[in-house]
């Protein structure tokens, strides 16, 4: 994400007594019965953690409920014993934004086994051996719909040629880049008159690795012209080794490569006013940041101490057909307007 973007909603959150990091001391009430919940994270690197981040804690403060905040700084080990240790605090309650799936069923087996109630949000559990609350988006879904839009423009332009498609993958460890993928697949499967074979090119969620692997790809494959990233913060990434290509060019202009991806940030937003992306997956972050807090805060109301519900957010396709109706409903949108 922007680097300004990412230091003034930092700054925002500083205004309401958080220490990214480290553990807040702020307070709304006070006593012995006042509410405290462990909100874990793996880090703030793009602009969606940040928003759900705030979301989330701003929340949660204005309820009078004293959080306590956790930076893992991408290591899981570390998320780990910081989990421990709210566990050993007897924390109410426990949100956790885990560094990936695996890591995550460890975790949530902690809180199991020690009787206190903990919610997941946004990235799942590995597989649901332990009882947990959830919120994801329908990433599988809102892929299939971001990419079946960009295969209806490639139809449209293409004459009946084919295309030559690259999708950048999101970690595999990460259930939301898998249904991604899949999403992206499905696509390709259900109009193989259309595409050629797709090209995979691995990210890690990281900028250096997409950077050079997206190079290296293009460099062998100079011919790609449908591109779907797994993410929307790797856009940068992707406007730098396509543009000295000469292939960062707007929608209607030669030599387009058909360009969407997914989560619905305001770099997306931007490119697609702009007009170089054609679509991009959109998940509803206010709706899983809320729905994930009242499902949590209401386990603890009623005494769950392992309750298990998986929540989905069905999220939509903001495409340039729809872009002028439905823009306003992008959280990278909101996010853009409130700066």
């Amino acid at each position: 994400m922007n680097m300004g973007k990412l230091l003034l909603i930092v700054a925002l959150l500083g205004a309401f007594g958080v220490v990214v990091g480290g553990v807040s001391c702020s307070r709304r009430g006070s006593g012995e019965d006042q509410l405290t919940i462990c909100f874990g994270f793996q880090d703030l690197e793009t602009e969606f953690w940040v928003a759900g981040h705030k979301a989330i804690t701003e929340t949660l403060r204005a309820k009078g409920i004293r959080v306590l905040e956790r930076n893992a700084n991408q290591d899981a080990n570390r998320q780990l014993e910081q989990i421990r240790d709210a566990i050993a605090q007897e924390v109410n309650g426990i949100i956790i934004i885990p560094q990936d799936g695996e890591s995550a069923v460890t975790i949530v087996g902690e809180a199991n086994r020690a009787g206190i109630p903990i919610a997941v949000f946004n990235r799942p559990p590995s597989d649901r051996s332990n009882p947990a609350l959830v919120i994801v988006a329908d990433n599988e879904k809102i892929a299939d719909e971001a990419v079946a839009y960009m295969a209806k423009v490639a139809r449209e332009k293409g004459k009946g040629r084919k295309w030559k498609p690259l999708i950048v993958v999101g970690d595999l460890g990460d259930r939301n880049a898998v249904a991604r993928r899949k999403g992206f697949f499905n696509v390709m499967e259900r109009n193989p008159d259309l595409f050629e074979t797709p090209i995979e090119v691995p990210s890690k969620w990281d900028p250096a690795t997409t950077l050079a692997n997206l190079e290296a790809a293009l460099q062998a494959n100079p011919d790609v012209d449908f591109l779907f990233t797994s993410s929307d913060f790797l856009y940068p990434q992707i406007k730098a080794v396509l543009e000295p290509l000469g292939k960062w060019k707007k929608i209607d202009e030669p030599g387009h490569v058909i360009l969407g991806g997914l989560d619905g940030d305001s770099t997306a937003y931007t490119l697609m006013k702009e007009g170089y992306v054609d679509a991009t997956g959109v998940q509803d972050l206010f709706f899983e940041a809320n729905t994930i807090m009242e499902a949590l805060l209401t386990a603890i109301e009623v005494g769950q101490k392992t309750p298990e519900n998986w929540m989905e957010d069905p999220g939509f396709a903001l495409t340039q057909e729809n872009m002028a109706e439905r823009a306003d409903e992008m959280w990278g949108y909101r996010v853009l307007h409130d700066e």
